[in-house]
């Protein structure tokens, strides 16, 4: 009888990235049935908890000497390594069994950024499936996972239509402002759920005393990943900066409208064969992105997104609610 392959993926950080690995997680188990297990930082690890295709999740925290004990005593027969850092080299290295590694394509993007030549031309998550080519492992084109546990429930009537707006970003200059979000906002009337962080709750808030509306729900910063998902898959419709949330719509049945400035669509982090449309609404200062992750913006202090007209933002969501 052959004997079960054991396979560790390691992609540490961040949200976004994590989900985007559930392709390679079901293209895995379901073509070599091996035992799969995920290695991650302890905060992200509850993302991956409700995956059934995931034997058991690691996550990596301050005791991470314990932590090699315990992977080299699994007897692993590979690792892909998704993340293709010097701490996840570490790991596959204490580890010592054959690796698979994802290759970040570092001088493709430099291109991209510094002078707007596109020879990536992909998704990120064709490029993780390019480590696996090797395992003969193909890519079976049915999108995003996100499994949400049976006893999930928020205090929402989920059974109305509502639209979703994840106005939350890992940087300022990824992030729609106040004006435009309030001034689309005060156009439309289907009850509106703001999403994010805790860090967004005085912007949510103020959005919220702009429009003066009752149908504008803050929910940021009252909501774990798990709630948020929950509310995206019931939604009519999502709005979104470039952010891991909107990794996990593509994953579910809503449209999506995503909003694009410092990165660009053209990085290959754009939402990934979604169940619905989805419409990319980019900023016209530039074509080719500021910075790899959105954190530097050349032609905007608080970053070019805030150039996005607020009335085609308006329009795109009419159109698809039709």
């Amino acid at each position: 009888m052959r004997k079960k392959l054991k396979i560790l993926i390691i992609r540490l950080s961040s949200i976004g990235d994590i989900i985007l690995t559930t392709p390679i997680i079901r293209c895995l188990k379901q073509q070599t049935d091996a035992d799969i297990d995920f290695l991650t930082k302890k905060n992200y690890e509850n993302l991956l908890k409700s995956n059934p295709n995931i034997t058991q999740t690691f996550g990596l925290s301050e005791n991470k000497k314990e932590l090699l004990n315990i992977l080299k005593s699994k007897k692993y027969d590979c690792v892909i390594d998704l993340q293709n850092n010097l701490r996840s080299f570490k790991i596959r290295f204490a580890i010592g069994v054959k690796s698979y590694v994802y290759s970040k394509n570092n001088f493709k993007r430099y291109l991209l950024i510094q002078f707007g030549h596109d020879l990536l031309n992909n998704h990120v998550v064709d490029r993780y499936f390019k480590t696996v080519k090797k395992l003969q492992i193909t890519n079976d084109k049915k999108g995003i996972d996100y499994f949400i546990s049976d006893n999930t429930s928020i205090e929402f009537d989920t059974n109305q239509d509502y639209l979703i707006w994840c106005i939350g970003g890992t940087h300022e200059a990824k992030k729609l402002s106040f004006v435009q979000i309030s001034d689309v906002l005060s156009h439309l009337n289907s009850p509106v759920i703001l999403i994010g962080g805790s860090e967004d709750m005085e912007l949510s808030e103020q959005i919220i005393q702009s429009t003066h509306s009752k149908t504008v729900y803050n929910f940021c910063g009252k909501t774990s990943i798990e709630e948020s998902a929950y509310l995206l898959k019931k939604s009519q419709l999502v709005l979104t900066n470039d952010t891991g949330m909107m990794h996990i719509a593509s994953a579910f049945d809503s449209p999506i409208i995503s909003f694009w400035g410092c990165t660009k669509p053209s990085l290959g982090f754009y939402p990934y064969l979604p169940k619905k449309e989805a419409r990319n609404i980019i900023t016209s200062v530039t074509k080719k992105p500021c910075s790899k992750h959105g954190k530097h913006c050349r032609h905007n202090n608080q970053g070019c997104i805030k150039k996005i007209n607020s009335e085609k933002i308006y329009d795109t969501i009419k159109e698809m609610l039709k």
